[in-house]
């Protein structure tokens, strides 16, 4: 009984979200992510019962299977018998139940009109949207907002227009560093449609792998990819299955550095002789095409062609990024070459080798995207220039009269909080652009580069940050709000599950493996508290090497944990208010009781797993932290002035507890300081 009453005491009540039943909604209350750029809640709700069913005015393919795919989630999710399995094709478009009424069918490309209008009414649902995308956004919007109390599940009756701020909301996948297989790809798409995004940025090519078949140089995926590649078969249901979804597929070909795997089988196309192979280590390195040999041209090009086939959306990316130029200031014929056509340094070549990269694109009826570089690129103004080094470089392209996207501030590969996400607004209020450059800011993608992610983790790297930075490319800049975004996100971020991430049940799991043991309750209170460290900091206790696994406690850790989070809110509230407010008081002690005493907890299962050893100083640290901040917490509430002494050694702990080990950081200790600092006021 004494363990029983110990797990009770456990941090499930940061896990938990209390529900409460309304007899009517507030908008902000509704789980609705992104947030629609209009909407009005009604009185009322539509009951859901067995004559359900969705009635379409087009027989169109991708329109049947969206609104197919929409009845099985709202059906599974209520666990409802409905009559009718599929949609039904009424061109009059009479019936109970949701009617969706589409004026045409567009091709998938870019700045169609994504709007959709919903009302939902007591009796009837309709969807009315210009072309099948926005119906499918429409459908998005409608799953989302399905509810449940004693008298069972309904849609609350709403209005809603609704239209994308940003044309270009975007996810870049790299699979070069880590391969991800097919069904990883696909989850992942089916949760970029739930959140109305619309571009896959699929990074195909690096150091680490060529990940292509590539028919017509068959030595690129033969030696480049260990094995690990995607077939034409692959890659042509890959971009179907995102169309399908409204997401069009963008690959990144990245040119002329991050080139090694490209070079292992060719390296006749280096600027320096080989051989070349595969990198194992993570960084940048020399390998890097010749741009003044004409061979490399003709083999680009045949590669291109081929990939035409597989790719049909008008954008490729083709990289640009991260060239240290360092084999061709090396090569003495580079160097002449740059003389003889006054290039005057590295920048001017590699622009030189966009132009031709270019030219033949158009042939083809491709349009490039690149990473910005250290200078404004020298193109033709249908380029487009992908920001990644800071707000500045957006505004300076697109004042270039270039089209830009921001990736600044959404590379959620670095494990940064959801608020930093969120608040990494492309064009903020307070703007000074003119209409005409912010009209060239077509939107932005979030970036997953995977030096330390793999199969298991990827989905709790990218999600459910992606959805708030989905928001922030969606909604009106209004749409602000972090409170109401985290009780939404939270809410979201289950309802993903549906579409088969492992974001959330893969952390158990985690911790299962490393534990041995069905009882992860005291590694679970312990890894709930603590984060994984920014991710260029990872490699600087550790030479990296990519073959390496990825199953430690950093790797299981999250990267905006929801437990401290919820646990540092209620520090905020606590301090916020001069009397004691006895409601968040209790909270935040609770949770300090438990990490108190759970290093000692957690001992044995540390001296049995060695895994566990590398994060044993830090899981003493919790505990000790976890008494200052009980000490600090009573100190506060009976208005006690604190002992110099106390306070001396208090520091050296805090101080000592903000040394990462193991490659995580205690996710809570801002708020034992905020404890420990107003005490000590």
């Amino acid at each position: 009984m004494k363990k029983l009453a110990l797990g009770l005491k456990s941090l499930i009540m940061f896990l938990l979200i209390p529900i409460t039943l309304f007899s009517q909604k507030d908008v902000k209350e509704l789980s609705l992510m992104p947030m629609p750029e209009n909407i009005h809640l009604n009185a009322g709700k539509f009951v859901l019962d067995k004559n359900f069913t969705i009635v379409l005015n087009t027989n169109e393919n991708k329109l049947f299977d969206a609104a197919y795919r929409s009845l099985k989630i709202i059906t599974d999710r209520s666990g409802l018998y409905v009559l009718s399995q599929f949609p039904l094709i009424q061109p009059d478009v009479k019936g109970k139940g949701i009617v969706i009424n589409v004026a045409e069918d567009v091709k998938l490309e870019l700045g169609i009109d994504e709007s959709y209008q919903l009302v939902v009414s007591s009796d009837k649902i309709r969807i009315d949207a210009p072309n099948t995308f926005g119906a499918m956004h429409g459908l998005s919007t409608l799953v989302q907002l399905l509810d449940s109390d004693e008298g069972g599940y309904y849609f609350p009756c709403v209005t809603i227009k609704d239209k994308p701020r940003f044309v270009w909301r975007g996810l870049m996948i790299d699979i070069s560093r880590h391969f991800e297989p097919i069904e990883v790809m696909k989850r992942n798409i089916d949760a970029m449609a739930a959140v109305k995004m619309n571009v896959l940025h699929w990074h195909l090519t690096d150091d680490h792998g060529f990940r292509i078949e590539t028919k017509s140089l068959p030595k690129l995926h033969e030696l480049g990819s260990d094995g690990l590649y995607y077939t034409h078969e692959q890659i042509k249901d890959v971009v179907n299955y995102a169309y399908e979804r409204g997401i069009r597929v963008v690959p990144e070909f990245d040119l002329p550095g991050h080139a090694t795997a490209w070079l292992v089988g060719y390296p006749e196309l280096a600027s320096a002789p080989g051989p070349y192979s595969i990198e194992r280590l993570w960084g940048i390195f020399n390998p890097t095409f010749d741009p003044t040999n004409e061979d490399v041209y003709k083999f680009l090009e045949i590669f291109f062609k081929e990939m035409t086939e597989l790719f049909p959306d008008q954008y490729w990316h083709l990289g640009g990024d991260e060239n240290n130029g360092k084999q061709w200031n090396a090569n003495p014929k580079i160097q002449e070459f740059m003389k003889a056509n006054n290039l005057k340094d590295n920048h001017a070549l590699q622009n030189y080798f966009n132009v031709r990269l270019d030219k033949i694109l158009k042939k083809l009826n491709k349009t490039m995207v690149g990473w910005y570089t250290d200078e404004m690129p020298d193109l033709e103004k249908d380029y487009i220039v992908q920001a990644w080094k800071g707000r500045t470089t957006l505004y300076e392209t697109a004042k270039k009269g270039y089209r830009s996207l921001i990736s600044h501030g959404f590379y959620i590969d670095l494990v940064q909080s959801t608020e930093y996400h969120y608040n990494n607004d492309p064009i903020p209020p307070d703007s000074i652009l003119t209409d005409e450059v912010k009209e060239r800011i077509l939107g932005g993608e979030a970036t997953m580069w995977a030096e330390f992610v793999g199969p298991e983790t990827i989905d709790s790297r990218i999600w459910p940050r992606t959805a708030a930075i989905a928001e922030r490319l969606w909604s009106p800049g209004a749409v602000n709000d972090l409170d109401n975004m985290f009780d939404r996100l939270d809410q979201v971020s289950l309802q993903l599950e549906t579409y088969g991430l492992t974001h959330i049940k893969n952390y158990n799991m985690m911790l299962r493996r490393i534990a041995n043991n069905y009882n992860i309750e005291e590694l679970k209170n312990f890894v709930n508290a603590v984060k994984p460290l920014y991710t260029y900091s990872r490699d600087r206790p550790h030479i990296f090497k990519s073959y390496y696994p990825l199953t430690r406690i950093v790797d299981a850790s999250l990267p905006d944990p929801r437990c401290a989070r919820l646990f540092n809110n209620s520090v905020d509230l606590f301090l916020a208010k001069e009397t004691i407010d006895i409601d968040n008081y209790k909270k935040v002690k609770s949770s300090l009781e438990i990490w108190k005493e759970n290093h000692e907890r957690l001992l044995p299962l540390i001296k049995s797993r060695p895994i566990l050893n590398e994060v044993a100083p830090l899981s003493e640290d919790l505990s000790k932290v976890a008494v200052i901040g009980l000490e600090s917490l009573e100190l506060i509430k009976e208005n006690k002035k604190a002992d110099p002494l106390w306070v001396t050694a208090s520091n050296e702990i805090l101080k000592a507890a903000a040394i990462p080990k193991g490659e995580i950081e205690i996710a809570i200790l801002s708020s034992i300081q905020k404890l420990f600092a107003r005490a000590n006021k």
